[in-house]
């Protein structure tokens, strides 16, 4: 399963947070990681249901990935 971040959207209700941690359990992934300084989380999360978590206006799903700089 691919890793998704999900983090909530400036000025939207912390509860929309633990509704799309819902949405990744009840869909068959998991949560994998909690962010300790923004409002958001890492889950493994099927491919074919990704669409379920980005039509929330309330939070931002991008894929994880590695990081680089130059």
């Amino acid at each position: 399963m691919p890793a998704v971040n999900v983090t909530l959207k400036d000025g939207a209700d912390k509860k929309e947070l633990e509704n799309a941690k819902k949405t990744v359990t009840d869909q068959g992934g998991k949560v994998t990681h909690e962010f300790k300084l923004i409002k958001g989380f890492t889950a493994e999360f099927p491919a074919d249901k990704v669409h379920t978590l980005s039509t929330n206006d309330h939070i931002t799903v991008e894929n994880d990935g590695e990081v680089k700089t130059q």
